[in-house]
């Protein structure tokens, strides 16, 4: 079975949690998954998959399977998560900073293998850093994003579902297995839609660390609660505003997938995003709430035939 290489870049800017002694800049390491099954060391096209708020980027296990065998496909652990760095100061764990890094990870990644072809799927949050990104045309990338995938989010999200996020967010926990955690996991995530126990126990794995004592805690830092808490209803519409603004400058060709029952990206909003900026191809998934964990194969269709130039019936 095909299998990720774990790497890391160094990003500027925010310090890694305890601060670095006498250290020449402030900094921080973010690690990243690189699929890769082409045959080709340094294929040319990249997609690179960015994960939702409280996730990492062994989510995409499923999908980078598949599109590794087209692609080199990197899945970043954000500053916070996974086998990132956790940050000095908390006010680092917010979409311009993590934006921030995404174009550090690019820069490194087109040293080492010069990048022709960039595609950009976000689940969630990792969409919004795309918008962030791509909705910037002056900004350095090393090319253009040819192709945007944006799962189950927009410029405009439901103050509802955000209050709903923010009341599990940072809560402190303990598992006694990895079961254990699994089973809670699927209390606060069952919107994702039907998986089966084994599925679901893949998805759960790495979003647990082992604790000194033999149990299990989160894998992310709980301090990424503490910007998104602060965050108020007035903070928020304006926040959509500016998002709506870089989503119309976007000039990549844009699929949006939507939950069916999606609280956080509302059927109205899923019809502006086509009627706006880069007018975006929008597929509904049934049965699905907030958000498509492109783990189904339908799910995966969508996002490889989009990506890949293949005809696919969910998309006109």
């Amino acid at each position: 079975m095909i299998e990720p290489r774990l790497k890391d870049v160094f990003c500027p800017g925010f310090a890694a949690a305890p601060a670095p002694v006498a250290a020449p800049a402030s900094g921080h390491r973010m690690a990243y998954w690189e699929w890769n099954a082409t045959g080709h060391p340094q294929h040319p096209h990249v997609v690179l998959c960015v994960h939702g708020l409280t996730r990492q980027g062994r989510d995409f296990d499923t999908l980078a399977r598949v599109l590794s065998r087209h692609a080199r496909v990197i899945c970043p652990d954000v500053a916070g998560r996974g086998h990132s760095d956790w940050l000095a100061d908390p006010q680092g764990y917010q979409v311009p900073y993590y934006a921030a890094d995404m174009l550090a990870l690019l820069t490194d990644v087109h040293a080492s293998a010069p990048i022709e072809t960039l595609d950009w799927v976000g689940t969630s949050m990792g969409g919004l850093i795309g918008m962030a990104l791509l909705g910037q045309p002056d900004l350095p990338l090393p090319v253009p994003v040819r192709r945007l995938v944006l799962n189950d989010v927009g410029p405009t999200l439901e103050w509802p579902a955000l209050q709903r996020i923010g009341q599990y967010l940072g809560q402190p926990v303990r598992f006694e297995t990895v079961q254990q955690a699994a089973d809670a996991l699927w209390a606060l995530s069952s919107s994702f839609g039907p998986h089966t126990p084994e599925q679901w126990l893949e998805l759960s794995r790495p979003m647990v660390r082992a604790l000194p004592d033999g149990g299990w805690t989160l894998h992310y830092d709980p301090a990424i609660a503490e910007a998104f808490k602060a965050l108020t209803p007035e903070g928020a519409l304006a926040g959509q505003e500016q998002l709506w603004q870089l989503y119309d400058q976007i000039t990549a060709r844009t699929l949006v997938l939507r939950g069916a029952q999606s609280d956080l990206l509302s059927a109205a909003t899923a019809q502006t995003l086509a009627q706006r900026g880069p007018h975006a191809q929008v597929v509904e998934v049934a049965g699905v709430g907030h958000a498509p964990t492109l783990m189904a194969p339908d799910q995966v269709a969508l996002v490889t035939d989009f990506l890949l130039d293949a005809p696919s019936k969910g998309i006109a």
